[in-house]
């Protein structure tokens, strides 16, 4: 018998900075600090659009902790996925504002950015093709040149990812 689990419900990152790490995911995520635990020097934040009590974890272990090294074992990124192409370019200009870009690739049935945080921690920012359109890319995972304008003009308008909305004790959304 295995564990079943239905999603990945957060990541907890050790970041040497805690502030720094705050500001550059409010900043460029739009997250927001939902809760804080001063005696582990850790924070919790919320992605704008999630139903997650929290999607993300940060504990500052301070400037003396040795650096990520890129290849090593370990984790290699987190993927964040957004619900269009529209969104995916928008993220393109966000983190190349940021000065946090560091490549973009299509793998058929996803279109990626990827980018570094101030503490080294890669992540993906992607968007998933409507999945009747996986063709090919069912059991394929390639690494080819994204061209976000032409994804753009074939996939505008189109969502994948859904939304949850926030509900209100009685129902109504807020």
């Amino acid at each position: 018998m295995a564990v079943s689990p239905v999603r990945l419900n957060h990541a907890v990152l050790f970041v040497a900075d805690l502030e720094r790490a705050e500001r550059f995911y409010t900043q460029v995520f739009g997250m927001e600090v939902v809760a804080r635990e001063p005696r582990a020097n850790a924070a919790f934040l919320r992605l704008p659009r999630s139903g997650n009590h929290h999607d993300l974890g940060l504990f500052g272990v301070g400037p003396a902790a040795p650096p990520k090294r890129r290849g090593g074992i370990g984790l290699y990124h987190l993927a964040w996925q957004v619900d269009t192409i529209e969104e995916l370019a928008d993220a393109r200009r966000i983190l190349g504002d940021a000065g946090a870009l560091s490549g973009e690739s299509s793998h058929g049935a996803t279109k990626s950015l990827y980018g570094i945080d101030p503490d080294g921690n890669e992540f993906e920012i992607m968007w998933m093709l409507p999945r009747e359109a996986w063709g090919e890319f069912e059991n394929a995972a390639p690494i080819e040149r994204l061209d976000l304008r032409a994804e753009l003009e074939r996939w505008s308008g189109v969502r994948t990812a859904g939304r949850i909305v926030a509900e209100s004790g009685d129902g109504t959304a807020v």
